[in-house]
């Protein structure tokens, strides 16, 4: 077992980290070790993560934890090229409603790709009472 290995289970037992932190940290450890092995280190991401944990000033102890397959964020943008233009207008209208300032109509699947490419691990704080981070794993 490495050093880095060790670190990352003691920081666990401690509860420095959560149980999702340390099998991200040991599975990046494992992609730096296998990088001249083959397709370890350039491997695709296959879902997009988002994780909301409570700060010390949060009032709720409640963590939030989403994992969504790339391939169901894909095939949504694939559906949405089947929506009529007239309705393309109408959800627009409805997102403009909701002070989403988006156009449907423009969304590709390489934009997804662009964005899944520069998304390397983005960390946003909450005036300290939550940290909400977004990746792709």
């Amino acid at each position: 077992m490495t050093d880095e290995r060790k670190k990352i289970l003691e920081m666990l037992s401690e509860g420095k980290i959560t149980a999702d932190e340390a099998d991200r940290l040991l599975s990046v450890i494992s992609k730096d070790s296998g990088s001249g092995s083959g397709n370890v280190g350039n491997k695709e991401p296959k879902y997009l993560r988002i994780m909301v944990e409570p700060g010390p000033k949060s009032k709720s102890p409640d963590k939030v934890n989403i994992r969504i397959p790339l391939k169901l964020i894909r095939a949504g943008l694939k559906l949405a090229a089947l929506i009529p233009k007239s309705a393309q207008t109408q959800v627009n209208d409805a997102l403009h409603e909701k002070g989403i300032e988006m156009d449907f109509s423009q969304i590709k699947p390489e934009d997804l790709e662009n964005i899944v490419k520069q998304l390397d691990d983005l960390t946003v704080d909450v005036e300290g009472k939550e940290s909400v981070r977004i990746f792709c794993e």
